[in-house]
């Protein structure tokens, strides 16, 4: 399995201003969907950070997205573990198969693949 990136996720209802402020650090405007933003750095796309609103299919926000090669495989050894899953896996309308998972430190983390 491999780890593609891992992207913080900061709750926030100031995107405009986030991507105004976070542009004089050289990060660019990758993805937004409304609720969520995405930033890059363009000289390293794996550089990240998102912003978002609230989570259009799940019942909370995620702290962290990881996103990995197999989330299939990923669902099934977390299952395995007995870790709890928050959000079940799924394939999402805007491309992505994911599931939440809390980790030790009740953090909500968002495991997803593009299909």
């Amino acid at each position: 399995m491999a780890v593609h990136r891992v992207v913080p996720n900061i709750p926030s209802q100031a995107m405009d201003e986030n991507r105004e402020f976070y542009g004089l650090l050289g990060f660019a405007e990758v993805m937004n969907h409304g609720w969520i933003m995405t930033l890059a750095s363009p000289s390293s796309p794996a550089a990240q950070v998102s912003f978002m609103t609230a989570d259009k299919t799940a019942p909370v926000m995620p702290d962290v997205s990881v996103e990995v090669d197999d989330v299939d495989a990923v669902h099934a050894a977390v299952v395995e573990s007995g870790a709890e899953i928050v959000h079940p896996l799924q394939d999402e309308e805007w491309g992505v198969r994911r599931f939440f998972v809390r980790d030790p430190n009740g953090r909500v983390i968002n495991v997803l693949g593009h299909r």
